[in-house]
């Protein structure tokens, strides 16, 4: 998340969002942390369903310091970062990630993904869900190639980077999975409540959209509209070759010229968003064929789905000489491969949390190993935590959401666990996730208020309730 670089340490408050900025401030040691989420009555959004289920589940949680973690970190996203309102007559939610008052597409679906199953039971829940559906739609369909927006056409700090900005616009980096996740939140709202009208014709010409957008940067017919070029200093904030990337031999794949960190792809076929894409066009499918009756778009949707599966399995699988036939996380269609894996999600350990394949694959298995060893350049170690980076802050630092997908990822009790320590050792005090912290030192972070891992923190807790509530303790 290029924009998002924060080094903070601890500061008085408590409360997300309530530091003084640092540039890596060392901080004193601190105990274990109270609440910590901002009072009630500045409060942004309140659910009944959330509240009563946090009062259910702490209630469960042996363990005080966890179950600190878990009231704060699980409403954040509703206590901080919200805005709801009705335009024209429809809900629509804007969702900043934190400490940046901008929408990412991929952020704000992750963002309030734990309250899904929640919706059934909290009709302002339902609505400000669906809110965050339409304003997506709304959003792809001003620039499909966009990451980031504004509330509004207010410009950005990013204004003259060298391709087709808008004033709506708060970055436009292209990643996969920034139409990926729409697809997703879409899905399982749908799946959660029953609840149809959200498929307006907005969002039926935004998917179209989607669909186009993917097809488009196949490029299987030439390189595609796309460029992206900015004048910095930092390699990963802009492209190769005139603002288009590496070159590439069309295989079927879908270029993305920015990872979900908002760093620069080397290769431009990155494996995670391609199986996540698949995914998700498999849920679009569903979607047109079961619900708007388009069995025409269905069939287009998976017939690329598959596309992209089977070049998935042509391109994107090697043997490693240590852990057997492993995914490789970028690929060029010239037989070049990047054998590493990225905290941020989709990632090659996240696979079976975003529906990918099960957790048994043997394939993802493998993987899974070597994205956990001192084989990935990204994976670091020390004598206080361990768990996967990647370039976007530096060499050396952990990112908690890492940790978290790899206990949400994990069918082994101890693992999860040790993740679960591992976590409380090094939110410095605070009672909050962080983008990342120093592997040898956690009070020092990045990002004293980041919402995605906070909540991405909450929905361990409460998947680890629902099946494994032993390891609360």
């Amino acid at each position: 998340m290029t924009t998002r670089r924060r080094f903070v340490g601890i500061a008085a408050a408590a409360a997300a969002g309530a530091f003084t900025r640092s540039d890596r401030i060392r901080a004193a040691s601190a105990p274990a942390p109270v609440s910590a989420r901002v009072p009630a009555a500045e409060r942004r959004f309140r659910s009944e369903a959330v509240e009563s289920t946090l009062a259910e589940v702490k209630g469960a949680i042996r363990d005080p310091e966890l179950a600190a973690l878990f009231e704060n970190c699980l409403p954040n996203t509703l206590d901080t970062t919200v805005r709801h309102q009705q335009i024209d007559g429809r809900p629509d939610t804007f969702v900043i990630t934190g400490d940046i008052a901008a929408m990412w597409l991929r952020d704000s679906s992750a963002q309030v993904w734990p309250y899904v199953p929640l919706a059934p039971r909290d009709a302002k829940l339902r609505a400000l869900l669906a809110g965050v559906v339409n304003r997506q739609a709304r959003c792809i369909l001003i620039d499909p190639y966009a990451n980031a927006f504004n509330d509004g056409p207010h410009g950005s700090e990013w204004s003259s980077d060298i391709t087709d900005m808008k004033p709506e616009l708060h970055e436009r980096k292209w990643e996969i999975d920034s139409l990926c996740y729409p697809v997703r939140l879409a899905h399982g709202y749908w799946k959660a409540t029953g609840d149809t009208a959200i498929f307006d014709e907005t969002w039926q010409r935004a998917m179209a959209l989607v669909l186009r957008t993917f097809r488009e940067q196949q490029q299987l017919d030439g390189p595609g509209p796309y460029t992206f070029q900015r004048k910095t200093p930092r390699g990963s904030d802009t492209l190769y070759l005139e603002g288009r990337g590496n070159p590439t031999r069309p295989c079927g794949l879908i270029h993305s010229a920015f990872r979900p960190s908002d760093d620069s792809c080397l290769y431009p076929f990155l494996i995670p968003s391609n199986l996540f894409a698949v995914v998700s066009l498999r849920q679009l499918a569903e979607i047109h064929e079961a619900v708007l009756k388009k069995p025409d778009f269905a069939r287009d949707c998976r017939a690329l789905a598959d596309q992209i599966a089977g070049a998935v399995d042509r391109h994107a699988k090697d043997r490693h000489k240590d852990f057997g036939t492993i995914y490789a996380y970028e690929v060029d269609g010239f037989d070049n491969r990047l054998f590493m894996d990225d905290a941020n999600i989709p990632s090659l350990l996240s696979l079976p949390y975003l529906g990918v394949c099960a957790a048994d694959n043997i394939v993802y298995k493998n993987t899974r190993r070597f994205v956990l060893s001192p084989e990935n350049p990204y994976f670091f170690r020390s004598a206080t935590a361990e768990g996967i980076g990647g370039p976007h802050v530096g060499l050396g630092w952990i990112w908690p959401m890492s940790v978290i997908m790899r206990a949400l990822t994990s069918t082994d009790a101890e693992e999860i666990r040790g993740c679960l320590d591992t976590l409380k050792r090094t939110h410095a005090g605070t009672g909050f996730m962080h983008e990342s912290f120093w592997k040898d030192d956690p009070q020092k972070f990045t990002r004293k208020w980041f919402a995605w891992a906070n909540t991405l923190f909450g929905e361990l807790i409460l998947k680890l309730y629902a099946e494994r509530r032993e390891l609360l303790g």
